[in-house]
């Protein structure tokens, strides 16, 4: 498997990681982050939730989709700490995330549509695919980190609140959608940085880039010193040509 063609592997993890991304996003927006029941032991009234999102808060009463309150600046009063600091994480997540996307879209179209004979005079400003590849594996993974651990974080401190209040908090669906983003976020890195491993022999150092010089290019290469010594001064001024190997 050659670094400079298009494999499934490549597509496969843009896919993972553009379906990852939308996993976040939904997780973001949904008011689906904790739920506090409220029961009432009057018969003639009814039992209400409280759903609490990143930015909005609404209550509802049981059997009933429509919010009896609706708090559209919840976002600027949280009050629990979990939550505040996801709404820094996991848009930071997701920046990181579609970062990744578009240095893997960049390896993906340079490997594709450019030929794989580079311009000698754009020698400069090549686009090293696999190593577009490999970056952006380091951002999904980093993408991963940033949104994961805060979310299993609600999960902890759901039980803090039961403990210090009374058992009437959960956790919603949207704890499950990040965790699972997070997982597709790290699946891509993987198979990103599988890729990455199957197509090159990774000599050292490490990151190696696909044209250290052009195929077409002549190298120059000097003469022991030893054996120029021996050559007059006419015959040290001309450069030995030898094609790459």
């Amino acid at each position: 498997m050659g670094c400079r063609d298009v494999h499934a592997a490549t597509v496969l993890a843009f896919l993972s990681g553009t379906a990852s991304v939308a996993g976040l996003l939904a997780a973001v927006l949904l008011p689906n982050w904790r739920q506090m029941r409220l029961y009432t032991f009057n018969k003639n009234e009814r039992n209400v939730t409280v759903y609490t999102g990143l930015w909005i808060k609404c209550a509802r009463f049981d059997g009933s989709r429509d919010c009896v309150i609706y708090d559209p600046q919840w976002y600027t009063a949280v009050d629990q700490l979990d939550l505040r600091v996801l709404q820094f994480a996991l848009p930071l997540s997701m920046l990181t995330a579609v970062s990744a996307l578009f240095l893997c879209l960049i390896g993906m179209c340079n490997t594709a549509f450019v030929s794989s004979v580079p311009n000698i005079k754009l020698a400069k400003c090549l686009v090293n695919s696999a190593g577009c590849h490999l970056v952006a594996g380091l951002l999904f993974l980093l993408a991963c980190a940033i949104c994961l651990t805060p979310s299993v974080w609600v999960i902890f401190y759901n039980n803090y609140l039961n403990r210090k209040y009374e058992p009437v908090f959960s956790f919603d669906i949207s704890v499950f959608i990040a965790i699972a983003s997070a997982g597709g976020l790290f699946f891509t890195s993987v198979l990103l940085f599988l890729w990455y491993c199957a197509c090159k022999s990774l000599p050292s150092p490490f990151w190696q880039p696909l044209y250290s010089h052009a195929p077409s290019m002549h190298s120059y290469a000097s003469q022991p010193y030893s054996a120029r010594s021996r050559l007059s001064a006419i015959e040290i001024d001309i450069p030995v040509v030898t094609h790459a190997s």
